[in-house]
């Protein structure tokens, strides 16, 4: 798989996870598993449609270059940079999300409050390794801005979810 399907997969499934914590802790009824499955939905609507700017943006770069083989390479080595400290991160958060749904119920409770409530703090720290990656990775001011750009939309999605359907009105 080439880092850019991976990185798409990736914010995808980030962008699931922002639906969710948009709407989690909204509802008090017990079994709300169809309204989560909908939060997760919504977020992976949103994200789709933001992770489309640093897309078109890869797209635009592409097709202006005086270069195109040589700035693809650069996108490509930016993207591997970029992949390296996300992809430790979704380690972390997976290790952590295994622990809650195996250990039992205190305990991963525990797992919660220690793992992911720090990692979830932690994403623009993430994200901001993430665009280093892509620099040092070889990947020039191209492959920053794409990463940029990918990072602000990921970032987005919890917000915009959370604003357009589970803010309260006072």
């Amino acid at each position: 798989m080439t880092p850019a399907v991976l990185l798409v997969l990736l914010g995808l499934v980030d962008a699931s996870f922002s639906g969710f914590r948009a709407y989690a802790g909204r509802d008090a009824r017990i079994r709300k598993h169809r309204a989560t499955a909908w939060a997760a939905l919504r977020g992976l609507a949103v994200g789709a449609v933001l992770l489309l700017v640093p897309a078109l943006t890869a797209a635009a770069l592409l097709l202006t270059a005086s270069d195109p083989a040589a700035r693809f390479d650069a996108l490509a080595a930016g993207g591997r940079g970029y992949l390296l400290p996300l992809a430790l991160y979704a380690v972390l958060v997976l290790l952590s999300l295994a622990a809650y749904l195996t250990l039992p119920f205190r305990a991963g409770t525990l797992a919660v409050v220690v793992g992911l409530g720090p990692l979830t703090l932690l994403r623009p720290l993430a994200v901001a390794a993430a665009c280093a990656g892509a620099v040092l990775g070889g990947g020039g001011i191209p492959a920053l801005l794409v990463g940029a750009l990918a990072g602000a939309a990921v970032l987005s999605v919890e917000p915009l979810t959370h604003r357009r359907w589970y803010r309260q009105v006072l």
